[in-house]
């Protein structure tokens, strides 16, 4: 194998003292029919098997079961260059929209040897091959659905909705990566690491008019005991004709500063001109302090992004219990949210002090996939959410 290998192929090789990855007690083991397998269904991946040249790789396979060391070469060889070519063509971006808060996030076709090391790491080959461990869970999700689709005669607007929502899911990281998704469409968490998805939980998401974007970036704080800042037209339609009502901003728990700078000054309520919020006039600067009652619970995590997204705890269990969870302003309110924090943080939320606004940064940046998948199995084949967004087409 050492004088038939070469480029990345060699390199992946050395590094591993030659040894190969395929066989199993000398001979050629299930994995590879399980990749063929794969190969002779690219047609789900947007791909052509003939790309693959399944039959050549088969008889190779079958020659290397005659047991000649050439043959066994040659076909490890074979195996492991098909299935770095379909990884690297699976994981082509396709036509799905996605902002990428942090750029480094912006898919990339991996490399050969980038793709063999991946596929070299987990403690079993087998379980990584059969479950298509490379792509995202949802990604190997929405393939078979594709399958069962297709072979059902699914009409042509249904298969193209199906490929919609694999290009989504394509641009999601496999498990071994540690990150979080947020399903816009089905208002659900996941989180992932070590090859495996860890926890998953409920979340309420944007509203139709306030909708939660297709947005990547990656977690990098938490922040304890938060404020909740007032949105503008909450301040103008709720807040301010609560007080022109006789309401005190101390009985709704908030307070009026003068600006939105670092050390603003914090204004009076009778220095405040209410009517002039109420119609919208003047724009005022209101936040609500920490608490059990905060509409940000105990704790958010903030990712950079210009849209102003973030996840965070909250207390209205109530509209979590909703099939329908599209009620936020785009933000993403979690179901438990010591549980994510605890896996990102890798410590407990609680904190002894109650200062407000208590900054945490995580131990590791988690990336975190804010998607809309839209397509479900059911017992007569496939069916869609109601598109609430409007991205399906």
């Amino acid at each position: 194998m050492r004088e038939e290998a070469g480029g990345d192929l060699k390199r992946f090789y050395a590094e591993r003292g030659f040894r190969p990855m395929w066989l199993r007690s000398g001979k050629i083991g299930p994995q590879a029919a399980t990749l063929i397998a794969w190969l002779e269904s690219a047609g789900l991946d947007g791909l052509r098997p003939s790309s693959y040249d399944v039959d050549g790789l088969r008889e190779q396979v079958a020659s290397a079961r005659t047991g000649d060391p050439r043959a066994v070469a040659h076909a490890e060889l074979a195996l492991s260059d098909a299935f770095a070519r379909y990884v690297r063509d699976q994981r082509r971006p396709g036509k799905a929209k996605m902002t990428y808060a942090d750029k480094a996030l912006r898919p990339k076709r991996p490399d050969t040897l980038t793709v063999l090391r991946a596929a070299a790491f987990p403690k079993s080959f087998d379980a990584y091959m059969t479950d298509m461990g490379w792509m995202s869970e949802q990604y190997v999700r929405l393939r078979r659905l594709a399958g069962h689709a297709e072979k059902r005669g699914a009409s042509k607007d249904a298969m193209a909705r199906l490929r919609l929502n694999l290009d989504r899911a394509r641009i999601l990281p496999g498990p071994w990566v540690h990150h979080v998704v947020v399903d816009a469409s089905s208002g659900q968490l996941w989180y992932y690491g070590d090859g495996k998805r860890v926890g998953t939980m409920k979340v309420v998401v944007g509203a139709p008019e306030t909708q939660t974007p297709m947005l990547a970036g990656k977690l990098q704080w938490a922040i304890l005991n938060p404020y909740w800042n007032v949105p503008d037209y909450l301040a103008e339609k709720s807040i301010a004709p609560k007080v022109l009502a006789g309401r005190s901003l101390a009985s709704l728990r908030m307070e009026a500063l003068s600006d939105w700078g670092p050390n603003p000054r914090k204004l009076s309520q009778s220095e405040i001109d209410w009517q002039a919020v109420a119609s919208g006039s003047e724009v005022l600067r209101l936040r609500e302090l920490p608490g059990g009652a905060n509409s940000m619970g105990k704790v958010k995590f903030l990712f950079p992004n210009k849209e102003g997204i973030y996840l965070h705890d909250t207390p209205a269990r109530d509209l979590l219990a909703k099939p329908d969870r599209h009620f936020s302003n785009g933000c993403i309110r979690l179901e438990n949210a010591a549980e994510l924090g605890q896996w990102l943080l890798q410590r407990s939320i609680r904190t002894k002090s109650k200062a407000p606004e208590q900054a945490v940064a995580l131990p590791a940046q988690v990336p975190v996939y804010l998607t809309y998948i839209t397509a479900v199995a059911t017992d007569a084949g496939v069916a869609f959410r109601n598109d609430v967004y409007g991205r399906d087409g």
